[in-house]
């Protein structure tokens, strides 16, 4: 494949004519068309991954009979916790790393294969506890399954957290920024369109293919990601700031940490920035994470449980591109207030009839509608408020505050669920306290973000 990428003077971003600019790399529609379908592949494996491997380790749990508590620390409190390790240190590495494939996709291309080995570890859990078991019978079965599930599920939840703080950044090298609201729109598309095709036609089979299931999805994950990796260029990038002085290995370490902690967290504008995207990033936790035992408790199978989810991800595919044109022309601020408000109301009325089956099912339905709205506005989000040279590292250090807040958040719903008798209810009614402060938040951010100058004029402080 021939390169889609040439060269341009360094700093030319905005589009003349035919040709579109990001930094140094010039493309023509063709060169455009084919960056996008290269990215859009990457991303057609990524969201599957992602789509299938969160529900089906969820059915598991549940299939085990953990506690909710246990449930949410597995599923969302740990995830937040690597997300608060490792997403500083790899975004950092990768905003100042400097090297023949560029800064963002060497990294790409040592946890792509990482992320396949926690899949495949997952899919033969149950086959691997059970042999465990039969050697040494005196300890519980739950147990062992639950700590070979933790092992598997550590490795993948690195790779995603460390490929999540990359894959982001490389989008916003390479792709045009004033193209950036309908990219994600188209995003958000595929990403859809993995989450239709796994819940309509694949999630029913996984209590009895689930092993199966996850190889296919793991060896097609890292075929196709890897390959994108392989053929995507990076342009040229001015040289990185100098590390901070060092004072023997210690002493460096903790200069480039009061570096990273000044540059993030000095400015009271990125304090409300991290705010917004971590409530706004929590807001749809409580329901998401326990809408599988919130659907079994109500006897909702899970066949039925995917053709609804397909059905919000249909809505949400019709919605996506047309989301992404009007972030790029009102910003992405704007949709982020009139979802988040929506999303308040719907919750609300979760909170009180969200009690049968049908009535549970039609506001999962509005839920996961007006979520993926969010998500399809507000994708572009950061890119817009975050310096351009140094995303990765804001975007992970809003990545700290929004884990610090899941770590919180999952097991106290799951504690407060299981104090009220698992009453799954309780899910809406944290979500819509949480739409509340979000919206509030974003409304905050946006007369902050009017004042440096609004959508025309806007630069990152």
């Amino acid at each position: 494949m021939p390169p889609i990428t040439t060269s341009a003077p360094p700093g030319h971003e905005s589009s003349t004519g035919r040709r579109w600019s990001a930094g140094t790399l010039v493309y023509t529609a063709g060169g455009l068309a084919g960056l996008f379908c290269l990215l859009l592949l990457g991303d057609f494996a990524w969201s599957m991954r992602d789509r299938s491997v969160g529900p089906m380790a969820g059915w598991y749990l549940d299939h085990l009979g953990v506690p909710n508590i246990v449930f949410s620390l597995l599923l969302s409190s740990f995830p937040a916790l690597v997300t608060l390790i490792v997403g500083p240190i790899i975004s950092v590495k990768s905003d100042r790393h400097r090297g023949r494939r560029g800064r963002r996709i060497p990294f790409l291309l040592v946890t792509t294969p990482i992320a396949g080995f926690g899949m495949a570890g997952l899919a033969v859990t149950p086959w691997l506890s059970a042999w465990l078991h039969r050697q040494f019978p005196q300890e519980s079965e739950w147990l062992i399954a639950v700590v070979c599930f933790g092992i598997f599920w550590a490795a993948f939840e690195v790779a995603t957290v460390a490929g999540q703080a990359v894959f982001g950044g490389l989008i916003n090298d390479v792709v045009p920024r004033e193209l950036l609201g309908r990219f994600y729109g188209l995003f958000r598309a595929v990403s859809l369109i993995d989450g239709m095709i796994f819940n309509f036609w694949i999630m029913g089979l996984v209590p009895r293919h689930f092993t199966l299931i996850l190889v296919v999805i793991a060896v097609f994950y890292c075929a196709a990601f890897t390959w994108v990796c392989l053929r995507v260029r990076e342009g040229q990038y001015p040289p990185p700031p100098p590390p901070a002085r060092r004072k023997g290995r210690a002493g460096g370490f903790l200069a480039e940490v009061k570096t990273y902690l000044r540059e993030c967290f000095a400015s009271r504008y990125y304090l409300s920035v991290f705010l917004m995207l971590m409530t706004a990033g929590m807001t749809f936790s409580p329901v998401n994470v326990f809408s599988i035992p919130y659907a079994r408790s109500l006897g909702v199978d899970m066949d039925m449980y995917g053709k609804s989810l397909a059905l919000t991800y249909l809505i949400s595919l019709c919605l996506s591109y047309f989301l992404g044109w009007l972030a790029d022309i009102f910003h992405p601020l704007r949709l982020a207030m009139v979802t988040l408000a929506g999303y308040g109301v719907v919750t609300l009325c979760g909170a009180f009839l969200a009690t049968t089956p049908t009535a549970f099912l039609i506001l999962w339905v509005l839920h996961g509608v007006l979520a993926g709205s969010y998500f399809s506005g507000a994708a572009s989000l950061a890119q817009r408020l975050f310096p351009h040279e140094r995303f990765a590292q804001f975007a992970s250090a809003g990545g700290i505050v929004l884990s610090l807040g899941n770590m919180v958040l999952s097991p106290l719903a799951g504690f407060v669920i299981d104090s009220q008798g698992n009453d799954y209810r309780q899910t809406f009614t944290i979500a819509c306290m949480l739409a509340v402060t979000a919206f509030f938040s974003t409304v905050l951010v946006y007369r902050q973000f009017l004042r440096l100058g609004g959508p025309k004029d806007y630069a990152a402080p």
